[in-house]
C-alpha cells in the first residue's frame, strides 16, 4: 500500500507533541481536529519530563498528545501548533507508522482531508 508507485501525499502519520497544561493540550487537540489538521488527538497524561533547557537540568509535568494526520497535512498542522504553542521550542515529531487496519487509515485520510467533511 505505502511502496513504490503509492500516494505519499496520502500516507498516514503520526503525531507526538506535548504541553504544559491539560486545558492547552485540550485546546491543541481541539484546534487541529477542528481545522482538520488532524482526523483524531489523543491526550495522555499527565508525564513527568526530564530535560536540558538553558543548560540546565529541568523536571516538569506535562501532557502528551498523539495525533493522527496526512504527510500532506503534516506541515500545516507542524506551522500551526508551532504559532499556537506557548513553549519557544515545542515537542512537535512525525513519523508513519509501519502499518495499520486499513478501515481505520482510511478514515484518517479522509477525516485529516481539507476538503471533505466525514
Amino acid at each position: 500500500m505505502w511502496g513504490r508507485g503509492g500516494n505519499m501525499s496520502a500516507r498516514v502519520w503520526l503525531v507526538y507533541l506535548t504541553a504544559p497544561t491539560a486545558r492547552e493540550a485540550d485546546r491543541l487537540g481541539e484546534l487541529l481536529v477542528r481545522e482538520r489538521l488532524a482526523a483524531c488527538v489523543n491526550r495522555l497524561g499527565p508525564i513527568r519530563s526530564c530535560y536540558t533547557w538553558e543548560g540546565r537540568l529541568q523536571k516538569s509535568r506535562e501532557y502528551a498528545l498523539l495525533a493522527k494526520t496526512t504527510a500532506r497535512r503534516w506541515p500545516a498542522l507542524r506551522r500551526r501548533v508551532a504559532a499556537e504553542h506557548p513553549y519557544d521550542c515545542p515537542c512537535i515529531v512525525a513519523w508513519p507508522p509501519a502499518a495499520g487496519h486499513p478501515a481505520f487509515l482510511n478514515w484518517v485520510r479522509s477525516a485529516a482531508s481539507a476538503s471533505s467533511r466525514s
